[in-house]
């Protein structure tokens, strides 16, 4: 039987590859390159890497940027809009903000769908679902044609106050399925059936986009696949932190728009509990950016408040994630008022930092790390040689700038890169009424070992955890999720008007729709778990609260209270006399995916095996001689002393002076801050 475990972490410019036997508890990770323009060969080419036969394959789950890049990058299919009569233009003026108030120059990018492409009908619904204009059919027969003269390849539609009533909308597609059999089409009742019409149209036009996209990405892997002999559904992380399987990724395609990112918030979730942590801050920086999440009691933060570009939200439940410019490769620069700045602008893949020897010569902290000796020349296991002379002419740049020596300078890039994703961290925390001091810091990703027990230091956070394979911790936060999806109405009601039958009777349709959901992934009534939310907020409030109750509702009393606590840890504030408000409902369904135990180890050998050299690194304004350890040979349960550097293939662990060690049983290591 096979009894191989794969996930894989498409990034933009590498395919992090994480492969768990289950017999044998053995964890292989590799690392290939990605191919943008080819998606699905970057992926084979890490299972070859992996000399993996399909057939041994048990799970194959994998997390993916080909949706998001296609947004970023206006990779496109050529999608129509159909519309009501004036409302065309709804997706244009947006909400009528700028990402940047100030910046009078910065415009929002242009819709996904250009105006000559969107198209008004006939219709009309009421507030209450009452059809006042039925559809005509003779015009959306003769716009079908039109369409198909053009050229379309998708097609979204959305019509006004259609998440009452979708009969409209329903009409169309049925209308355009007969004209267009082999064109794309998504409706909004279907896609996101709730108020708000920008909010509404943008996620069923994303939608829309996407769904040609994703569905040819996940045909091509499913054959190659199953030329390997791989025979299961392929699973495809989702920005909601669960996975969907490739028959249902064409209904929900704009789900995967942030695919990617949220592998690193479920691993940073797995990797604390496993430690004994329910509050985390998962802090996953890379070579360019840094994904910032954050679990309270178990539970990742979820919102509906995001977009891959400003201005075109996506109304999908999503893990919240804050993403900085801050990575090995941010540039260390001079700003006009003459002061230090770290980041965003990043040397990238190519040229990359200055020390990796491929034309770079501005200064990076990856270039700062290694003339402060907290990186070595030597990184992969010897297969990669940094250029420190390099490294220090980049540095330079800074030196003479603010007349300072090398390292002075370095320390200062690396210092202003901290208080960036410090400041980070407190958004996602602080402002959000959580105390970082309740937390744990799990630091992953290429970089996040250098940084994290400084970030934690500054914002007195207790412990530092650096998973057993940074690098690739968010491929394996791939194989750690299950089938999730969400499934949401609209509701405006005062609290007081409605009793607890009738808003149990309100759920019985939606847990319906979301056990159909389930059934079709193939999941069974036996790992199938269904959880009811009511979105709740004080009477004259726009946003809202998401309250967890149960299957039968016997009391609003409680659901009240629970309201009324999570406002005021939120907001630091509530008024129990103030009327509270329905906004919507929504059930999400969870197919339980049988997930991996990671052994735990005995200690073998002793610390002096792990020892590599000692080489002076630079702490605290002077240089200071620092055991290097090769982390594949400490032994677990074993304490380490600051300062001390930890060498792994995918990264380096940082342990200032001061601060002390373990390795846990997982062969975590965790860091207690001084």
């Amino acid at each position: 039987m096979a009894q191989t475990r794969l996930a894989i972490d498409v990034g933009g410019t590498f395919t992090d590859v994480f492969v768990f036997n289950e017999e044998t508890g053995e964890v292989f990770v590799t690392k290939t390159s990605s191919t943008p323009s080819n998606p699905e060969q970057g992926i084979l080419h890490g299972v070859e890497k992996a000399k993996l036969n399909g057939k041994d394959i048990k799970i194959f789950s994998h997390g993916t940027t080909v949706g998001t890049n296609a947004l970023i990058e206006r990779k496109l299919p050529k999608t129509a809009l159909i519309t009501s009569k004036g409302f065309r233009d709804v997706t244009e003026i947006r909400r009528g903000t700028k990402e940047d108030i100030w910046d009078t120059y910065k415009d929002t990018a242009k819709p996904y769908i250009q105006r000559r492409d969107r198209f008004e009908v006939a219709e009309r619904i009421d507030y209450e679902g009452n059809i006042i204009e039925a559809i005509q059919e003779e015009e959306i027969r003769a716009l079908a044609k039109k369409l198909k003269r053009r050229g379309t390849e998708s097609i979204a539609v959305c019509f006004l106050n259609s998440y009452v009533n979708g009969e409209n909308e329903a009409i169309v597609k049925g209308i355009l399925k007969e004209e267009l059999p082999d064109i794309y089409v998504c409706i909004s009742s279907e896609v996101l059936p709730e108020i708000f019409e920008h909010e509404r149209m943008s996620t069923t036009i994303i939608n829309a986009i996407l769904g040609p996209i994703m569905s040819n990405y996940i045909s091509k892997l499913s054959d190659e696949m199953h030329k390997k002999g791989y025979e299961e559904e392929i699973l495809v992380l989702h920005s909601g932190g669960g996975v969907m399987t490739s028959s249902t990724v064409p209904r929900y395609a704009a789900r995967l728009a942030s695919s990617g990112i949220a592998a690193g918030a479920i691993a940073s979730k797995h990797i604390a509990k496993l430690c004994g942590f329910e509050n985390a801050i998962g802090l996953d920086m890379g070579g360019t950016s840094t994904d910032i999440s954050l679990m309270y009691e178990g539970d990742i933060r979820i919102t509906k408040d995001w977009s891959i570009e400003y201005g075109y939200p996506i109304g999908f439940p999503s893990i919240e994630i804050l993403t900085i410019g801050a990575g090995g490769g941010s540039l260390a620069w001079k700003d006009e008022g003459g002061s230090l700045r770290n980041g965003p602008q990043s040397a990238g893949a190519l040229p990359g930092p200055a020390c990796y020897g491929q034309g770079g010569t501005e200064p990076t902290n990856s270039d700062a790390n290694l003339v402060l000796g907290r990186l070595g020349e030597n990184l992969l296991d010897g297969t990669m040689q940094l250029d420190k002379d390099a490294a220090v002419q980049a540095i330079r740049k800074v030196a003479d700038a603010f007349d300072q020596s090398i390292e002075e300078a370095a320390s200062a890039i690396i210092e202003v890169a901290n208080a960036n994703m410090s400041d980070a961290v407190r958004l996602i925390s602080v402002r959000r009424g959580y105390d970082p001091r309740d937390f744990a810091l799990v630091a992953f990703g290429g970089a996040g070992p250098l940084h994290g027990a400084y970030l934690a230091k500054d914002l007195n956070i207790p412990k530092v955890i650096i998973p057993t394979h940074p690098g690739v911790a968010a491929a394996m936060g791939c194989l750690l999720v299950d089938v999730r999806h969400d499934i949401a109405k609209t509701y405006v009601k005062k609290v007081n008007d409605v009793s607890a039958e009738e808003l149990t009777n309100q759920f019985v349709e939606l847990r319906k729709e979301a056990e159909i959901l389930l059934e079709e992934e193939g999941i069974s009534d036996d790992t199938s778990t269904l959880m009811n939310y009511v979105d709740l907020r004080y009477k004259g409030q726009w946003r809202s609260l998401a309250v967890a109750i149960p299957d039968q509702i016997t009391s609003l009393e409680d659901v009240l209270a629970a309201f009324h606590r999570e406002h005021e840890r939120e907001f630091a504030f509530s008024d129990k006399e103030q009327a509270v408000e329905i906004y919507g409902l929504r059930v999400t369904a969870i197919g339980t995916v049988p997930k991996p135990n990671f052994p735990q180890y005995v200690p073998e050998g002793s610390l002096e095996d792990a020892y590599k050299e000692t080489r002076p690194v630079y702490f605290g304004g002077q240089y200071v001689e620092t055991i290097v350890y090769n982390r594949d040979k400490i032994p677990v349960h074993t304490q380490l002393i600051g300062p001390a550097i930890v060498d792994q293939l995918d990264t380096t662990t940082v342990i200032p002076p001061g601060f002390t060690a373990k390795v846990d049983a997982y062969k975590n290591i965790i860091i207690t801050v001084n």
